[in-house]
């Protein structure tokens, strides 16, 4: 699930922001377009703003250098992973003293009690981080990513039925952010039972709902290919398969597809629901225009596939010849 977005994508736009003639507009435009959160800034220049600036800078910086850290370990064996542990500790430690201390003295500051709680959960520390997030939205009921970041923690840890509520009032709060939309719909699609009980409805309005919310995430961030992605694969799980409205929509995700790869990967889903819909040749097609080697697995697998399906169709479409007949 999406949490409080990113600290890296903020910060560079509020470091942009804070040379901008017009700062205070800019600075909470940004932080509302980020973050989901609207809020007043009277002086980007406030020793408590650029605090608070500072504790996103550490966070962001203390995450990067952990992922280089286990990237490098990977490749060496000098490091035993108790060294490798030790410092990780060591290095988050320092981010968390800090931000403890920063609260300690600015107790009603939301956007710190969001941040601080999406490292928390980054770290594995999940229960202290929802005290946090639960302060936020008790400090103000009507910040939405407060609630949108607990109701992923719900929907993991359950009540999941209790997450349906939270995206329902961080929507409310924030129609137009498609990150709400996104995980209400994959939440909606991957507990169908709890969904049902909570709506009253069967599991085909199940699908249509989790559907519907992909979409309306989709209205807002077209051109997000992840998203696009999450919505043509789940018409793989609905019951009965939705074969035609899948293949819509991965033709729909080869037109914003960024690069060969991801349009190889797409084709391989367009090949494979073109098999199932008994359009050898047009499968084939798809097939044939995958040119990067990665995927060559799939395409053997599918193309053996069609091959098979082709033959059990002719087979069974085949006239059977008449008895005694010269």
């Amino acid at each position: 699930m999406r949490y409080f977005p990113g600290v890296s994508k903020l910060l560079i736009g509020l470091l942009s922001a804070l040379i901008s003639t017009n700062q205070e507009t800019v600075v909470s435009n940004l932080v509302a377009q980020t973050t989901g959160i609207s809020v007043d800034v009277a002086n980007p220049n406030d020793p408590i703003e650029k605090e608070y600036l500072n504790l996103l800078a550490e966070d962001d910086a203390a995450q990067s250098e952990v992922d280089e850290w286990i990237l490098e370990s990977r490749t060496s064996t000098n490091a035993p992973s108790a060294t490798l542990n030790l410092r990780i500790d060591q290095r988050f430690a320092s981010v968390k003293k800090n931000y403890t201390e920063f609260l300690r003295r600015n107790p009603s500051h939301v956007r710190a009690h969001l941040a601080y709680g999406s490292f928390l959960q980054e770290i594995r520390e999940e229960e202290e981080g929802v005290k946090h997030w639960e302060k936020a939205r008790e400090l103000d009921p009507k910040n939405p990513a407060a609630w949108n970041n607990l109701a992923n923690y719900y929907g993991h840890r359950s009540p999941v039925k209790k997450s349906f509520e939270y995206y329902a009032k961080a929507i409310e709060l924030n129609p137009n952010e498609p990150v709400y939309h996104w995980n209400f719909a994959t939440t909606v699609y991957l507990f169908r039972k709890d969904a049902m009980e909570f709506y009253q409805i069967n599991e085909t309005q199940v699908f249509d709902k989790a559907l519907a919310l992909y979409r309306a995430a989709m209205k807002l961030a077209p051109n997000d290919f992840i998203l696009a992605t999450d919505y043509a694969q789940s018409y793989y799980g609905t019951k009965p398969p939705r074969y035609k409205d899948g293949l819509a929509a991965w033709t729909d995700v080869l037109k914003i597809a960024r690069d060969e790869i991801e349009r190889d990967g797409v084709r391989i889903h367009l090949g494979r629901i073109h098999w199932k819909l008994s359009e050898f040749d047009a499968a084939r097609k798809q097939l044939a225009a995958i040119t990067n080697e990665m995927y060559t697995p799939s395409k053997t697998k599918l193309l053996k596939n069609i091959e098979e399906s082709e033959a059990k169709s002719a087979q069974t479409n085949a006239v059977p010849s008449v008895t005694g007949e010269k």
